[in-house]
C-alpha cells in the first residue's frame, strides 16, 4: 500500500505506507489524501523501490 500526498502547487508525492516524507527535494507543505492507494503504475512502483518515494511536479502544467 502507498500513501499519496499533494501540496498547494498540485505536486504529487507517493511513499510506501508508514514511511516518512523524504527531506530535501520534496520540500513544501504536503497534505495526505485520506484514501490509501493499493496499487500504482509500474513507473511509480519502480521509483518507490529505488529511491523510497516518487514525486511528480504538476505546477508547471496548466
Amino acid at each position: 500500500m502507498f500513501d499519496v500526498y499533494l501540496n498547494g502547487r498540485r505536486d504529487l508525492l507517493v511513499v510506501r505506507r508508514g514511511f516518512p516524507i523524504p527531506p530535501g527535494g520534496a520540500s513544501g507543505r504536503w497534505r495526505r489524501r485520506r484514501k490509501r492507494v493499493a496499487s500504482v503504475s509500474e513507473e511509480i512502483w519502480r521509483a518507490v523501490q529505488r529511491q523510497g518515494y516518487y514525486m511528480r511536479k504538476l505546477s508547471g502544467l496548466k
